[in-house]
């Protein structure tokens, strides 16, 4: 009978530590819900300690999110593990999972301590971790680098501390898939009680080995795997969750092995991580790409339509794209729109509804037929994650080869109305000139993107802005059929989401206690001031 392979996702914790992704409490919320429903059997949340709001977020996700385990990260360090277990506690399945390094490198030149130093470090941290939590896992952080023999010795000592899973990184992406395999080879043949915990690996991808590495350990053994959607993370970023899983589902005899995850949500997973942290997804990705199943040639489309096994492995359906759909026209109505984004996941309230038939009814006047992948772009802006300080009205631009770019905006905030116009390199930047004006909110534009998520000619166009101001970054996207209009919907939502980060951390500020004042030091008495002290003294005591 083909094992169970229990997939770890850590796309709320290593992934958003990609360089550029960040992530608002109610967006890691929202990516958590769909992990949820992928049915993932961990979710690293985040690192509770490293900050309020991460700490927060774990805390909201542990609070709400049901089925999957729920994990926080720590280091091997007391302070860190109580404050992850005060994140994680209210879940249903909560885990701690605490880490050291112990290669040589980060031994001696990172913590320069000795090597039993950091193997008390690691049983300290697991028994008290475990003190607080049934479920304790524990990594051995750079493991591809480390030692066997001493590597062999830690894991001995953290499952007899309690471990109930020990996780085996390649933290900086070292090892070949033969080489890392050996390793968990040697540890299984080594470690007396392996048997007594689930052994785990996270492959990160720095020579394009991660996934390789991850499924060379599940043939030796391995029944857990960390993994990231759409492979993001750290420097190259983490094995790609999509891929694992479904190397495994295609190739299961090669493996013997199986996983539980509902691989029909792995599309809708992938598109809504790549759009809340503003990370594209390259068309030519493995399972995900907008080209995974896509057929050019005249060979190969011969060949799928005499079969389509001649060129496609596995499915689209089995990733969550639709082989058969409903249509929706603009005579679908409010009824029929409502019924297919129920179908898609998702549960809108009258006013957002309305919004979004709105939206809804200007692409299907343009277009026969408005797709899955239309309503997702529309729902992405009408569903806020921040309140819409800023909502846009109108754009109207001006530009050509003679003519000096302009642009002008109209902007609703709250009750008022709002219109400027400004010069600017190009269309673009005389909207976002425009933008800066009126709302008093100056961005720095850190990137820009625009994608078509639809075909034709009358495609809905999807803009991605990332901003930064004063050190805070946010991504901001917005989806028209027209690229302008689309490319000033992601600015107002970047601003709206910076304007909510500032109103949010000054409310917090607030309601802090002020320090007492200190009390000011008197100045010493001068000579003649003694003396009269003095004197008034002797006066009352006659």
């Amino acid at each position: 009978m083909a094992r169970k392979i229990h997939i770890f996702d850590t796309t709320l914790r290593d992934g958003e530590q990609a360089p550029g992704a960040s992530l608002n409490v109610p967006e890691k919320l929202q990516i958590a819900h769909q992990l949820a429903r992928l049915k993932v059997d961990v979710i690293e949340a985040g690192f509770p300690i490293s900050s309020p709001e991460d700490f927060e977020a774990v805390k909201t996700i542990a609070g709400e999110v049901r089925g999957p385990i729920i994990a926080g990260l720590s280091r091997a360090r007391h302070e860190d593990v109580k404050a992850c277990w005060e994140a994680v506690k209210a879940a249903n399945k909560p885990r701690i999972h605490t880490f050291i390094a112990t290669s040589d490198i980060h031994v001696e030149r990172k913590f320069r301590k000795t090597h039993d130093e950091i193997l008390n470090m690691a049983v300290d941290a697991v028994a008290y971790a475990k003190s607080l939590c049934d479920d304790v896992e524990f990594s051995t952080e750079d493991a591809g680098r480390t030692n066997r023999k001493y590597l062999a010795e830690v894991v001995e000592a953290v499952i007899d501390a309690g471990a109930t899973v020990v996780n085996i990184p390649d933290t900086v992406g070292y090892t070949s898939p033969w080489e890392f395999a050996e390793i968990i080879r040697s540890l299984m043949q080594t470690v007396p009680n392996i048997k007594k915990t689930r052994l785990s690996v996270h492959c990160h991808d720095d020579l394009g080995q991660s996934v390789a590495n991850s499924l060379a350990a599940v043939r030796e053994g391995v029944e857990q795997l960390e993994c990231c959607i759409n492979g993001m993370g750290e420097r190259a970023g983490n094995a790609a969750l999509e891929e694992i899983v479904m190397a495994i589902k295609t190739r299961g005899e090669l493996f013997d092995a199986k996983t539980t995850v509902n691989t029909r949500e792995i599309v809708r997973t992938s598109k809504m991580v790549s759009t809340l942290t503003g990370f594209p997804v390259p068309p030519n990705k493995a399972i995900v790409g907008a080209n995974a199943f896509a057929h050019g040639a005249g060979i190969h489309i011969h060949g799928v339509l005499s079969d389509r096994r001649t060129y496609e492995i596995m499915t689209p359906e089995t990733i969550g794209l639709s082989g058969s759909r409903i249509v929706l026209t603009r005579r679908s109505g409010r009824h029929g729109l409502r019924k297919r984004l129920a179908d898609l996941g998702y549960d809108l309230d009258d006013k957002q509804l309305e919004e979004a038939y709105e939206r809804f009814m200007t692409i299907a006047d343009r277009r026969r037929e408005v797709t899955d992948s239309d309503l997702e772009a529309i729902v992405h802006n009408v569903v806020s994650m921040v309140p819409e300080t800023y909502q846009l009205e109108t754009v109207q631009t001006t530009s050509g080869s003679e003519a000096i770019p302009t642009a002008t905006v109209r902007m609703r905030s709250g009750d008022q109305i709002l219109q400027d116009a400004a010069c600017g390199n190009g269309p673009v930047d005389a909207i976002y000139k425009a933008i800066d004006r009126l709302t008093g909110v100056k961005l720095h534009l850190v990137g820009y993107n625009v994608r078509g998520v639809t075909e034709g000619k009358a495609a809905v166009g999807e803009a991605t802005v990332r901003v930064e101001r004063n050190g805070e970054t946010a991504v901001g996207v917005g989806a028209h059929t027209d690229v302008l209009q689309a490319s000033a919907m992601a600015y107002i939502n970047a601003v709206n989401k910076i304007v909510h980060a500032a109103e949010t951390a000054k409310a917090s500020g607030a309601k802090r206690r002020k320090p007492p004042a200190k009390k000011a030091k008197k100045k010493p008495a001068t000579k003649k001031a003694r003396k009269k002290k003095a004197a008034r003294k002797g006066r009352g005591s006659r």
